[in-house]
């Protein structure tokens, strides 16, 4: 099976950690099983709420922008090409450092769900 969308006419969303969300790939549209990707905007000096996603791990890639990516008791500075994966359970949010927008590719497996997202703040 292959699967193709186009992503011009994707709508955003936001999710429950504040964040802005196309979804580009997805289960419950696409007909894929084990995965979603998104891509996610911050605006500048925003930041997504801390949380957490019980069973899926993530994996970022950011776009474009700069920011501060909290992952457990770590603070780690991301900027346009870097990639970090996000194990299950692991605390994070990311905030806007730059003067323009953060754009990320988010990767979930199992695929993205608001009820595997639990706000820790």
């Amino acid at each position: 099976m292959v699967i193709r969308t186009c992503n011009r006419d994707v709508e955003a969303y936001i999710t429950k950690d504040g964040s802005s969300i196309r979804e580009l790939i997805h289960p419950l549209v696409h007909g894929n099983t084990a995965q979603s990707l998104a891509e996610a905007t911050v605006p500048a000096g925003s930041s997504t709420l801390l949380h957490i996603h019980n069973l899926s791990e993530e994996i970022y890639h950011v776009i474009s922008g700069t920011g501060l990516l909290t992952l457990g008791d770590e603070d780690i500075i991301v900027q346009t090409g870097d990639s970090i994966c996000i194990p299950p359970k692991t605390p994070h949010n990311i905030k806007n450092t730059g003067r323009c927008e953060l754009r990320i590719l988010c990767c979930c497996s199992p695929a993205y769900s608001h009820n595997d997202t639990q706000i820790l703040e």
